[in-house]
């Protein structure tokens, strides 16, 4: 996997792309103008460097709960996972949900890729007992890696000439 077709994107081009990444214009505003990337794990380790917790809402924004259905290609691929859990389980993510929604005040997020509805119902109710600051910290955590799996698959698919 390459950076250059990357750092070959003009401006807009690139901050729209990241923007499909995530939704924080600061963030992709701040990863497009560090071009060029030297390396795959140059971009990512700016990427990462460059979300603030200015970026979270923004960031949370574009997400959808888990186990929702959505229009969202890439998170139905990312939830792959929950499209086969129990309506029992699916229940439980949505009570989940509500539940971590009132206690910090937005989307549960969880990198959800390679996991099934019963791991991410486990992880929703430990997170549960976070309090808001070890909270905020494994949210980050999550973003960055959803980020990251998100980073690769767009230089993938600009390598394929699909972006």
């Amino acid at each position: 996997m390459s950076v250059d077709f990357f750092n070959a994107l003009p401006e807009d081009a690139a901050h729209r792309a990241l923007l499909a990444i995530c939704a924080a214009p600061r963030w992709a505003e701040q990863v497009a103008a560090g071009r060029p990337f030297r390396s795959v794990e140059a971009l990512q380790a700016g990427a990462e460097a460059a979300l603030t917790d200015a970026d979270m809402a923004d960031g949370l924004a574009g997400h959808p709960r888990i186990g929702e259905r959505t229009a969202d290609r890439r998170s139905q691929r990312e939830q792959r996972g929950v499209s086969g859990a129990s309506t029992e389980v699916l229940a439980a993510l949505a009570e989940g949900n509500r539940e971590y929604e009132r206690r910090f005040g937005h989307v549960y997020l969880v990198c959800a890729t390679g996991r099934d509805g019963d791991e991410l119902l486990r992880v929703l109710r430990e997170r549960l007992g976070n309090d808001p600051d070890t909270e905020r910290a494994v949210v980050r955590g999550e973003l960055i890696a959803i980020n990251r799996i998100r980073l690769d698959r767009m230089l993938s698919e600009l390598a394929l000439g699909r972006v």
